[in-house]
């Protein structure tokens, strides 16, 4: 049993998380949050805390005795990542042993396409600071969890969880829509459930031995070829594939209007149908780019972990 500390805890991976490792009443839980504790439900073995994560004294006496402390803050509202720089800063100076960063999503090919999806720049600044600060001397033991993207995203307008939103992604399934380009079409990309995520945390959690800096696991790696195979044998019917060109997502034209309406925190509703055309632009082309291929180290160090499949999720939820 070690104590355990949640930061950002009201994101939806977070209480994902928050409600596996209080399943196991094997450890003491403090999920830290900007919202009042009265507006989320009591969990056995979780205290709910208010902090506005501004204070280093406040929040090196809320650490005090904390062995693992876990990260998911978004980092695109994180302005210069001083709200995390913080939190590592203060892990330190409490004793903290091991810490997960805000990750969560990309692999280590990320840098490279900071260019058209800039919303991921923190993650590499907080890379970065992770690794200068243990420069000289290792003072904090961490871990990049790296699962790639949800894959309960294909499932919309279905929910597969109880906490974790959909929205429809390059291939929607409910509409028998794709959005692909030459060089997007056959790439692998990771999808690993949210279920399969925190099952994958609380297994780390208790692992024996130092943590892998890197830790990339995939519950699926498909191609959006081999996605629109599955959406098609479920579907029981051809998907409109839209075929773009790379020459104009380049020059910022998105010659669809098959494209997903994400709604993402901190971006006005006025502006969401611009930003969905600038994410999808950008997303295509991180994955020519092999962003979201991601590595396996957590496949390697929990082999008896099953995961769920894109396949078995898609039949429970997309119409045939």
């Amino acid at each position: 049993m070690v104590k355990i500390a949640i930061a950002g805890a009201n994101s939806q991976l977070a209480r994902e998380v928050i409600n596996h490792l209080a399943t196991t009443g094997k450890h003491e839980i403090i999920a830290l949050f900007r919202k009042d504790p009265e507006s989320v439900p009591s969990l056995t073995g979780v205290e709910w805390v208010k902090t506005l994560f501004e204070d280093k004294s406040e929040l090196v006496g809320l650490l005090a005795g904390v062995h693992t402390l876990l990260c998911f803050f978004p980092a695109h509202l994180d302005k210069n990542s001083e709200a995390q720089k913080r939190l590592i800063d203060t892990a330190v100076e409490a004793g903290v042993k091991r810490y997960a960063p805000s990750e969560w999503s990309a692999g280590m090919n990320l840098a490279p396409s900071l260019d058209v999806i800039p919303w991921y720049s923190g993650k590499i600044e907080i890379r970065e600071y992770l690794k200068q600060i243990n420069e000289k001397t290792k003072v904090l033991e961490y871990c990049l969890f790296q699962p790639g993207w949800f894959l309960d995203y294909l499932s919309h307008p279905h929910k597969t969880s109880e906490h974790a939103s959909t929205f429809p992604t390059l291939v929607n399934f409910e509409k028998g829509t794709a959005i692909t380009t030459q060089w997007t079409h056959d790439n692998p990309m990771a999808y690993t459930a949210v279920e399969d995520i925190a099952r994958v945390v609380v297994r780390a959690v208790d692992l024996e031995g130092e943590w892998p800096v890197i830790g990339g696991f995939r519950g699926n790696q498909l191609s959006v070829a081999e996605l629109i195979r599955i959406g098609e044998s479920i579907r029981g019917k051809k998907f409109q594939v839209d075929l773009l060109e790379t020459k104009d997502l380049q020059a910022g034209v998105l010659k669809t209007d098959n494209f997903s309406r994400i709604t993402l925190p901190g971006v006005p509703e006025e502006q969401g149908e611009a930003w969905s055309r600038m994410a999808t632009i950008g997303l295509l082309q991180s994955i020519e780019r092999g962003c979201w291929d991601i590595s396996d180290e957590w496949n390697q160090l929990l082999p008896d972990l099953k995961f769920v499949k894109a396949e078995e999720l898609l039949k429970k939820s997309v119409p045939a």
